[in-house]
């Protein structure tokens, strides 16, 4: 196999990790992972995602570092800026700009991030956050609308018994979920 690309994959939640890495292996990129998400919350949610990771990482044979998991830089980004869209912006520059610094750091080529697969993301804003991190940081972003296979890859995922959250992952998105399950 000929690869194309070296890439940084961040990676958000073991669902949303088995389309893009398919397709990006497809296309023989050479893929690693980085869990980096500090938003996540509580604590027993990062480890239960955390774990479900780990699991796919191992059936499909990728290589994903664990940073620290530190949820006060998340809650120091966005304090005082908690109502959405604002934090979730707040939220992606976060990650994708130290997904890309490692990136760069291990000498790869690009990094990308496997948020471009929920239809619930802004999916325009992520490529603008992604692309503005990456110039910041000397590196290329690798844009792909990976929204197409989000329900397969999430049919697949519950099939297989992996983890699926419920929420985007912060306190704020909980709430939100909670306030919208509350409703008659």
């Amino acid at each position: 196999m000929k690869v194309i690309m070296k890439l940084l994959l961040h990676t958000c939640c073991a669902p949303c990790l088995i389309y893009p890495l398919e397709q990006l292996r497809k296309k023989d990129f050479y893929v690693e992972g980085l869990f980096y998400n500090p938003n996540i919350h509580p604590f027993a949610e990062y480890k239960a995602r955390r774990a479900a990771v780990e699991n796919i990482a191992k059936d499909m044979a990728l290589e994903v570092t664990y940073p620290e998991y530190t949820p006060s830089a998340f809650f120091r980004e966005v304090n005082l800026k908690e109502v959405n869209p604002g934090r979730c912006a707040i939220c992606w520059g976060m990650r994708l700009k130290t997904t890309a610094r490692a990136a760069k750091a291990r000498g790869l080529d690009a990094f990308t991030t496997t948020l471009l697969v929920s239809p619930y993301q802004d999916i325009e804003l992520l490529k603008e956050i992604g692309l503005k991190a990456g110039q910041e940081e000397g590196i290329e972003f690798y844009y792909e609308d990976f929204r197409p296979g989000f329900r397969s890859a999430h049919d697949q995922a519950r099939a297989k018994g992996i983890y699926c959250q419920k929420y985007c992952g912060c306190l704020y998105s909980e709430m939100e979920r909670c306030r919208k399950s509350a409703r008659p």
